[in-house]
């Protein structure tokens, strides 16, 4: 099995129209590895509390930020989310000539949320992120099926700016994208452009022998593996790159969803790796705007309903796409670990799971739910685009705008699955 996973995107004014970043991931992953859509409130903690991460403790700050976030229900991170000030983040499995610490600490997908939590800007979270890659350290088993660890590199953005942060092991690079369009796979990407830098990253290569200290330091050139295995993902990156030039000066959240939604590409992936979740975030400039956040919760875009997401007071909590919780019983708190694997899905995915097997055994009812699907999705960004647009948000209705919007496309579901 070639081991491949996932593909971040930002698109930067004047690449877009409307003034605004257009921030989105195909989360790829295990194909039977379940993804949630959960809240997390805004919260102030006390003094010396400590904050309990996939695999270690670490500790707590004051004050927390409202996240949304989806993420494979079995770790306490994410794949990918927003907070409440329009920071966005999503990251990516990359391997170095370092090696990938099998020893547990903390994820990058811990290290997405804790960005979030803890950032109000994109260049704040990659401080947080590498002040806790240096306190804690990375590693630890990204998989609860089979064994698999990674460095990570991240894309983060807000309502101005974005920055590529990539890691290899303590070492790291930041690069900042003010304009146009970038993305991010599975190697890295930053090479002479560096803005932000471990202090000791080009100390470290000379030691190794790996840069000689006179040729222009090159990052990924220096610090890539020398074979790299990932075969799959240059092609991604590659066809990530024409896709978005392929639309620069006019794209949009909708053209985001089509670049995500691209199988030729490998970007909307199948097979034992498969896209289990997908976001697409609006982050205008102007801040008198809501950003307004779209997640699938469920796998294959190409299949799936995006469902806008605003952070606003009094959220109505997500129980359609929450997993069941399992407690101090759940396989990954015990040791050892992964003994065992329960049943993660939650309401909206087993609907989901019942209508794909209808799309794919009855062609005429697969046909007519797909179109109601795909009638849902217009009918919700036609409404977010009015009110980005026409500064109309409604308030009470942002409460329960994503779950209801779920519970109508279960509703689509339901109609036909008992049909």
């Amino acid at each position: 099995m070639e081991l491949t996973s996932c593909d971040t995107f930002v698109a930067l004014p004047p690449a877009t129209i409307g003034n605004r970043i257009i921030f989105g991931k195909n989360s790829d992953r295990l194909s039977d590895e379940v993804q949630e859509i959960i809240y997390f409130p805004a919260s102030f903690h006390s003094d010396g509390k400590k904050l309990e991460c996939t695999y270690i403790q670490i500790e707590q700050v004051k004050e927390t930020y409202a996240v949304i976030l989806s993420r494979p229900s079995w770790l306490w991170g994410a794949e990918m989310g927003a907070n409440e000030h329009g920071v966005c983040i999503g990251n990516e499995a990359v391997w170095g000539r370092e090696a990938v610490c099998d020893e547990e600490a903390l994820l990058g997908m811990d290290l997405v949320r804790l960005g979030l939590e803890r950032a109000d800007t994109a260049e704040k979270a990659v401080t947080v992120i590498v002040d806790l890659l240096e306190k804690y350290g990375q590693g630890g088993n990204c998989s609860e099926s089979m064994v698999f660890s990674y460095h990570n590199s991240f894309l983060i953005a807000d309502r101005h700016e974005a920055w590529i942060l990539e890691t290899i092991g303590q070492y790291w690079a930041a690069e900042k994208v003010e304009e146009g369009v970038r993305n991010i796979s599975n190697q890295l990407s930053i090479t002479t452009k560096i803005d932000r830098e471990h202090p000791k990253m080009r100390e470290h290569a000379k030691d190794k022998g790996w840069w000689d200290g006179q040729k222009e330091f090159n990052f990924a050139a220096v610090y890539a593996p020398l074979n790299s295995w990932i075969t799959a993902s240059s092609g991604r990156y590659y066809e990530g790159c024409q896709l978005l030039n392929k639309h620069k000066g006019n794209m949009t959240f909708e053209t985001m969803m089509e670049i995500l939604r691209d199988k030729e590409s490998g970007i909307n992936m199948e097979g034992e790796f498969q896209t289990t979740g997908s976001m697409v975030s609006v982050l205008p400039s102007d801040p008198s705007l809501p950003c307004i956040h779209f997640f699938t919760g469920t796998p294959n875009p190409e299949r799936s309903v995006f469902k806008p997401f605003i952070f606003v007071p009094n959220i109505a909590q997500l129980l359609e796409t929450n997993s069941p919780t399992f407690g101090h019983e759940d396989p990954v708190k015990k040791k050892p670990r992964f003994q065992s694997k329960p049943d993660r899905r939650h309401a909206l995915y087993l609907k989901h799971e019942q209508a794909i097997e209808i799309i794919d055994s009855n062609e005429e009812r697969g046909r007519k739910m797909l179109e109601k699907m795909k009638t849902l999705e217009k009918e919700m960004l036609k409404e977010m685009e009015s009110v980005l647009q026409n500064k109309d948000l409604d308030v009470n209705r942002a409460v329960k705008l994503f779950s209801q919007c779920v519970k109508n496309e279960m509703k689509i579901y339901e109609s036909k699955v008992g049909s």
